[in-house]
Order: structure tokens, then sequence, then C-alpha cells
């Protein structure tokens, strides 16, 4: 099936949940509690007379979960992320305002490549700042809030099959061997997803996984903020393979509890900032002044590190044979390198794919195919984005897609005419953020554009 990617995104970014749901679904069984499954179970809420939400983690922990490893780095809420969870939860904006969540409209919001500071686009589209804890947390509270919504604390450990439909989940609970029936399963085990290897097992194909290797190494640190409201809530300073020395670039974040969250990071064998005193006084020399701000106020607790070795993504709509009743949705299908801060938008618009196909009334009774073929343009534009921004990097080798010459070469003009360019900054924002398909930035104007600015910037 060929759908316009155009179209798609216009059209997933225009999902709204049904008025007055009407559930065609008996029950539907989430495995995995992070983002991507709790936004998949709002959805199914909508559908399904009961949601059970299968996790390893007990719901009720608060701070960051164990099985979410990466919880204490820096997370971002992209603007097309927060609309569609203001969607899904009317009054999500407000609700985070009110636990500490701090307000990023673009005037508060700076940006630098390569050292120079790019322009302001003054009608984007507001974000929040927080902690991936504090986002995850409200998220996960507006869910279990949700009367057919419950959770089962266990470990999942395979699929049950009725011909060729999935029918249920085998778990574990409290080291109990059990069975979750289902009418619909949702795979949200995010990167260690073992949905591959239960379909091998029971004779169905395995999907093919792509990896590039990237090898990206995150330092985190927290800092006290002194100011109720400061100025700048949200500071990026990236460098391109041009000017990357061991640093490829650094972020801070206003917080919730009176806190910066500020971050560098580096690629194979540079892992800047794993101490204080380094973290410290990297900030402070090798990026704009407002680095040095944060560095100079009190560190709170040590540098927390991560390291992320693959994007990857499973190829699920490739399948010749896939079994009904099953859709698996965000890093279970595919996840990117972490500094383009995609992941938990992308969830969302998986979630906005899950409603697109519920919505239309699908035959149950054979493989999700509408689904699959929604979520793989989502999938592609966020691939696409991150990977052709990793194939510039001096260690990743690869595989380079037919055109890339021509196609790399577009992408950094138009990068750099973002730094100067109003119009082509608000395009590329649309993009990243992924309101947009990257389709939309290959238009002849969006590239003749891109030239003359840069003409003009010499």
């Amino acid at each position: 099936m060929s759908l316009s990617p155009v179209r798609v995104f216009a059209a997933l970014n225009a999902v709204r949940p049904p008025d007055q749901p009407t559930p065609r679904l008996g029950k539907a069984v989430v495995v995995g509690g992070s983002v991507a499954g709790l936004l998949a179970a709002r959805v199914l809420s909508d559908h399904a007379q009961s949601v059970v939400l299968l996790d390893r983690d007990d719901p009720q922990v608060s701070g960051a979960r164990p099985g979410v490893p990466q919880g204490t780095q820096l997370h971002a809420l992209l603007p097309g992320g927060l609309l569609q969870l203001e969607q899904l939860f009317p009054g999500f904006r407000q609700q985070a305002l009110a636990h500490g969540a701090i307000e990023a409209p673009p005037a508060a919001r700076r940006s630098y490549l390569d050292g120079r500071r790019k322009v302001v686009v003054p009608d984007d589209d507001d974000s929040l700042a927080g902690s991936r804890p504090l986002l995850e947390g409200l998220i996960r509270q507006q869910v279990l809030r949700l009367p057919n919504v419950k959770t089962v604390t266990g470990r999942a450990t395979g699929l049950v099959f009725d011909g060729d439909a999935v029918t249920g989940v085998r778990c574990e609970v409290d080291e109990v061997p059990g069975v979750e029936a289902a009418d619909l399963v949702v795979d949200a085990m995010g990167r260690s997803s073992r949905l591959s290897d239960w379909l091998e097992q029971a004779g169905w194909e395995r999907p093919t996984t792509r990896r590039m290797a990237v090898h990206l190494n995150y330092a985190t640190a927290l800092f006290r903020r002194p100011e109720q409201t400061p100025e700048a809530t949200v500071v990026l300073a990236l460098h391109t393979p041009r000017t990357m020395t061991d640093i490829a670039g650094a972020a801070f974040f206003a917080i919730e509890d009176g806190r910066w969250m500020a971050m560098m990071a580096g690629y194979g064998k540079d892992r800047p900032g794993r101490t204080a005193e380094d973290f410290v006084r990297r900030l402070r020399e090798q990026f704009p002044p407002e680095f040095g701000e944060v560095a100079a106020q009190e560190m709170l607790g040590d540098v927390q590190t991560y390291h992320h070795a693959d994007s990857r993504r499973r190829d699920f709509h490739a399948l010749r044979r896939f079994p009904a009743r099953l859709v698996s949705v965000g890093d279970a299908v595919a996840s990117f390198n972490p500094v383009y801060g995609q992941g938990m938008t992308a969830a969302a618009l998986h979630a906005a794919c899950l409603s697109a196909y519920l919505l239309s009334d699908p035959d149950l009774s054979v493989p999700a195919r509408h689904f699959l073929d929604l979520q793989k343009v989502v999938v592609d534009a966020a691939w696409s984005t991150s990977t052709s921004a990793d194939l510039a990097l001096p260690h990743v080798d690869g595989p380079y897609p037919r055109g890339y010459r021509v196609s790399s070469w577009v992408s950094r003009q138009i990068l750099t005419a973002t730094v100067t360019d109003v119009a082509i900054a608000r395009r590329f924002n649309e993009v990243v953020s992924l309101r947009e398909h990257p389709l939309s930035l290959a238009t002849p104007g969006v590239i003749l554009g891109a030239l003359r600015a840069n003409r003009r910037a010499g």
C-alpha cells in the first residue's frame, strides 16, 4: 500500500480521540509500561472494554524506573510531542506546569550551531522542559486514572496463538506462570523486545533488524537553579563534524524543583564530562556564556553517564506473514540516536497510528497492515532524519543510501541556513519535531531559499 508521507503526517497530527468511545474489543494487553506503552494503553482505553498494562516495574514507583536506564539523562519533549499529549490528555500542559515543568516558548529556547547562535522562530509552537521521570510520571498518572485500565506487575514470557492470530500473553506474576487473554496485544517492550524471538519460535517470520552503530556517550549533571523564571529555559549547542573535537554538543534545560539539567555528549572513545571537574570545566571553557553561568551553580549529586551503542529498527511492515491482533510500538520498532530527542514524540505518533487504525473499523481477523503502513511512514521519517546526520560522523561507516552525497550536501545547506534564515529554520523545526515529514524540506523552494540565505550570510 502506497501512502503519501506528507499527507500521513498531516493526518496523524490531526487525529483526535473519539468523543463517544464505542469499544469493539473485549480486552487489550500492552506489554511494557514506558511512554510508548502508556500512550498505547490510553488509545486502547477508547476501543476496549478493559486494558491490561503488563510491566516488570511497579507502576507506583516514582522517579527513574529500572526499566528505563536512560531515565536519568536529559530528555526533550518536542513541540510535536506536546501537541499529541495535549490531544490525548486535555489539560496536560497545565498539569505539567503545576507539577514544576517549565515553559519553553520560542523566545526562551536558544540554539547554537558550531558556535553561531541560530535565529529565533517567533511563531514556533511552545514546548515544555522537565525531567523524564516527571513527564513520564504525569502520563502514567493520567493513564492509571482511566477506569478500564489496570496494571499487572510481572514478566511477559511469550504469546498465545490460535491459528493466524494472537490470543494472549504468557506471563509470570510473582513467579507464577499464567496467561492474559487478549483481543489485541501491543508490544511496547523497548529496544530489548523479545517479540522477534517469540514469532520465530512459533514458526512465524523474524523481522529484519537494521542497525547503525553510533556509540554515543552521554554525561548528565544537575545544578541548582536560583532563578524562578530564567530568561532561557532550553539551550543547545551542537557541533557538526566540521568543528567537532571530542564533544558533539551540550545542552541544558530548566527542570522542576529549581534545578538545571545539563548534558554533554561525545562519540566513540570520547567520553567528555565523566567527572564533576571535567564537566564543569568544559561547560565554562568550551561553550557559550550561558553554559558557564549554569556551571557556576552548585552541582547536585554525581554525574550520570549512559552509552547508546546503536540506532536500530525492526521492519515488521516488510514481513510477508504476520499474526492478526498484534502490533508493536515505540523503541520495540525503532530507537534512534537520542541526541536528536525524537523518542517520546515518535512514541506519541505511534499512538496516533494506533488510534487512526482502530478508528478505521479494521478487520481484526487479518494482520494490522493499515497500522503497519502508517507506522512505517513515521519510522522512515525519524530514521532518515537521525541516520542521515549520523552518517556524516567520522566514525560511522554506513550503510550509505543511494544518492547520499547529493542528499548530504543539500542537508548541510539547509542546516547552515537555519542559523540566519527564519523561514528555513521554521520549516526545519517542523521536521525535526516530527510535525512534518522530511520530504517537505526536499522542495526546490526550500533548497533555493537555503542557498540564497547562505550566500547572504557569506
